[in-house]
Parts: structure tokens; C-alpha cells; sequence
């Protein structure tokens, strides 16, 4: 039975979800996994967000608790034997401001993390309204993702794509050949916030290749923010 590995509240997601030719997906996908849809179309998301009280197997690291983090992920789902179809994510790359961090997500979980200058703010911006901002600096340039939101929330509602795009509950890392590791993400269903802006900069091809400039160079197919939560990041296991 895995274990609790690490524990953090997860703030403020800023989720841009642009469709992706499978094509550019399929050669990343781990042993056991297959491409999830929604109706037809493959996701990858840009996502910002913050790590806030982290906690690794119950303890905290000095300047490591609070830190920024933006991914790009896609979507894919395994038949486990004994439990059906677990529905999870892909990273592509995730970009953290401490070297620290990255060397322990991708030596316990074999994720691709990189350790960037990073910065955000959330800023009230008139009534009910609240811009939101995640910069990372590639080159001595930055990039960014950056909205205006409505503060209200709501929840998700069930069968939508926001759901589709959240209620991926597993992490999938390719190990090997015929090797794959999995990880389970605990937490309550969030409620998300209307986008009444959104921009993005991002350096893609020098982080995310060559494949990924098209999709990433279009407007997204959506953009929401979810509140977050608590979360837990149980220890990994192995496929194949």
C-alpha cells in the first residue's frame, strides 16, 4: 500500500488547454498508457499554480515550502488489473525555482522537472476581479501566463470538460522501454473561476520541442482557474 509521500495545499491552477495532433503525444506516452480524449480532442495544458506548506513524508524544508509551478501535461488513462481504468496526466516538463525540488521529483518519480527563476502575483484588480500571473525565465527572458478573473467561483460541473480536464487523478512517468511509474494525486473536487483575459509568452520550442510550437502557438480551446486544495502525492509504483 504507497505511502504518503509529500503533502501541500495547490492554489490558484490557471489552466490553458490547447488540442494537440496525437501524433506529437503518442511518442511520449509510458508503457501501459493510452491517449484520453475529450470527444475527440487531446488536450495538453499549460498550468500555473502554487505549492503552498509543502511538507515531503512530514517535513518541511526551509525556502522550500511556498514555490511557484508551471507544467505542460496531456491526458492518458491505464486498465489496471484489479481496479479498471485509472485516468491521469503526462508532464512534459515542469519548471520549479529551486534545483532542490527538481532533483526529487525526477529521482523518486522519474518526472522532468527544471529549475528556473520564477515569479507571480495575485492582484484585486476592481470589482470582484483578480489578475493572476506565473513568470519563468528562460534565456534572461521572461515568459508567462497571465489572466484576469472573475473571484467568484463555482463548482465544476459534472461531465464537463473542465471535469475532464481536473479529475485526472494518477501521474504516469516513462521509465524504460517496457517500464512505467505511477503515483496517485488526492484531492476534493475544486471549484473553478470564469477567465475574462488570458496571454501567454512561452519559450516552446527551446523548453517542449519542436512538435509541441504549432498547438502551443494557437488560442487555447479553453482557460479556466481552479481554486485548488489540499493535496496528497502518495509514493509511486511500477508498471511493467
Amino acid at each position: 500500500m504507497p505511502t504518503t509521500f509529500l503533502t501541500a495545499e495547490w492554489r490558484n491552477l490557471l489552466m490553458a488547454n490547447y488540442a494537440v495532433d496525437p501524433a506529437a503525444l503518442r511518442p511520449l506516452l509510458p508503457y501501459g498508457t493510452e491517449l484520453d480524449d475529450w470527444y475527440g480532442t487531446h488536450y495538453a495544458s499549460m498550468v500555473g499554480f502554487m505549492f503552498e506548506h509543502t511538507r515531503v513524508r512530514g517535513f518541511s524544508v526551509p525556502w522550500h515550502r511556498h514555490f511557484e509551478e508551471v507544467n505542460l501535461r496531456f491526458y492518458v488513462r491505464h486498465r489496471d488489473p484489479q481496479h479498471g481504468w485509472r485516468r491521469g496526466v503526462v508532464f512534459v516538463k515542469e519548471i520549479v525555482p529551486r534545483a532542490m525540488i527538481a532533483a526529487v521529483a525526477n529521482t523518486f518519480y522519474g518526472e522532468k522537472y527544471l529549475a528556473l527563476p520564477m515569479r507571480h502575483h495575485w492582484r484585486p484588480v476592481g470589482e470582484g476581479r483578480l489578475d493572476v500571473d506565473y513568470g519563468w525565465q528562460v534565456g534572461g527572458r521572461w515568459n508567462y501566463l497571465q489572466a484576469t478573473v472573475e473571484q467568484a467561483s463555482a463548482p465544476i460541473a459534472a461531465g464537463s470538460e473542465a471535469e475532464f480536464i481536473t479529475e485526472h487523478y494518477w501521474g504516469y512517468t516513462r521509465l524504460g522501454e517496457r517500464r512505467t511509474g505511477q503515483y496517485e494525486v488526492v484531492h476534493p473536487r475544486w471549484n473553478a473561476h470564469h477567465v475574462l483575459e488570458y496571454q501567454m509568452h512561452c519559450s516552446v520550442a527551446q523548453l517542449y520541442g519542436e512538435a509541441f510550437v504549432d498547438a502551443l502557438s494557437q488560442a487555447p480551446k479553453s482557460v479556466f482557474m481552479a481554486d485548488g486544495s489540499a493535496v496528497k502525492v502518495m509514493g509511486g509504483e511500477r508498471i511493467g
